[in-house]
């Protein structure tokens, strides 16, 4: 059995009708860069997070730098950020000058622990960035009551949950990355809307942070020849926007799928001694971009290599956290003891999940994991 991570080309097979005709028009009509599919994916995201604005760039990182350039930070102004995250999330930060501060995850959701961020603010503190890790919202209503209390900026990482819907405790519903100041998100191949090369979006309600960015994301210039920032060339082509805007119609089936899968394996393996499967959140939906157990005991390297062996995938996302990688270890500040961080990089373990697995790849899955606790 091929079983993959991630089923890109079986993905693809479904939509090829669909995808392959929208790449035609856009060759036909040769506009590669900024061609009105851009705009139109724009507007047909905007409309499916209900955010006023959209702002499609190059990647997932550069809407990251983005957001921060916008908010007219200065050198040594600190922005707390996960410690149990991918490198793009800090690395924007110290590319910027400022400097990231990291904090502890929580356990279950391994999303940003909210106690940890009063110990972390100073006098220099103007933003947080939580991450959506792995396909669900991290506790943004209390986020967002500490923001205000501290008048500190929110930019959400959102690439790992775009399509998840976080509630809060009136009722209200709003899908994730629309929260915050700002919300980002990257359309990586195998993030759940991904294209077929490389992209990304930022997201925000203020008009006048929407101008800004859709600048600063264009040269730093609104009218051509014409810069009032310093900005960046960052921008998503045009056959990239039209691979997204048929792929947004299937965002909710494809949400579905893998919450389906993800249910059907901890089904399967929540009564294995040593296996811890992902916790689902009160507040917030879950979209499963990752389906990440924990591995208890000191065996999930073995449990890898085991499932490994029997051409099964299996990734570690993430074998080391931020604050023992050598590119951070002179720049970022360290609140708390990071504890959950550490456990987490000892033990999780991320088993393929994608909206074309099938039970008879799951069974197989699930089976070898047992064989092997057996």
């Amino acid at each position: 059995m091929n079983i993959q991570m991630v089923d890109l080309k079986g993905q693809y097979l479904k939509i090829k009708e669909e995808v392959d005709a929208e790449i035609s028009k856009v060759i036909e009509n040769t506009a590669f860069i900024n061609g009105p599919k851009v705009k139109e994916f724009a507007q047909n995201l905007a409309d499916y997070l209900n955010v006023k604005h959209v702002i499609p760039c190059a990647n997932g990182t550069d809407a990251l730098q983005i957001a921060l350039m916008s908010l007219d930070l200065n050198p040594g102004d600190e922005v707390i950020v996960p410690a149990f995250t991918y490198v793009a999330t800090a690395e924007v930060i110290g590319l910027l000058g400022l400097t990231p501060v990291l904090v502890d995850v929580e356990a279950d959701t391994f999303n940003i622990k909210i106690d940890e961020l009063e110990t972390a603010i100073t006098g220099k503190t103007k933003v947080i960035v939580p991450v959506h890790l792995f396909g669900q919202c991290a506790n943004m209503e209390d986020i967002m009551l500490f923001a205000d209390k501290h008048n500190l900026f929110v930019i959400e990482d959102n690439a790992q949950a775009i399509g998840a819907d976080y509630t809060f405790s009136d009722g209200r519903v709003q899908k994730s990355g629309t929260i915050g100041t700002i919300g980002c998100t990257s359309f990586f191949p195998s993030k759940n809307l991904g294209c077929y090369g490389d992209g990304g979006a930022i997201f925000t309600n203020d008009d006048e942070l929407g101008q800004k960015i859709r600048m600063i994301a264009n040269h730093g210039q609104n009218k051509k020849y014409f810069h009032k920032f310093i900005g960046v060339n960052s921008r998503l082509d045009t056959i990239q926007a039209a691979i997204l805007d048929v792929k947004l119609k299937h965002l909710d089936g494809y949400g579905k799928a893998r919450f389906d899968a993800a249910m059907y394996y901890s089904e399967n393996l929540k009564d294995i001694e040593g296996v811890t499967v992902p916790v689902l959140s009160e507040f917030s939906s879950h979209v499963f971009h990752q389906y990440t157990i924990i591995v208890e005991n000191g065996k999930r390297d073995e449990l890898q290599n085991f499932l490994n062996e029997k051409e099964i995938p299996a990734n570690i996302y993430y074998p080391l956290p931020l604050n023992e990688q050598e590119a951070f270890k002179n720049i970022s500040k360290v609140k708390g003891n990071l504890k959950n961080t550490q456990i987490l990089c000892n033990s999780v373990l991320s088993l393929p999940i994608h909206t074309e697995l099938t039970k008879e790849q799951q069974n197989l899955i699930i089976n070898t994991i047992k064989q092997f606790f057996s």
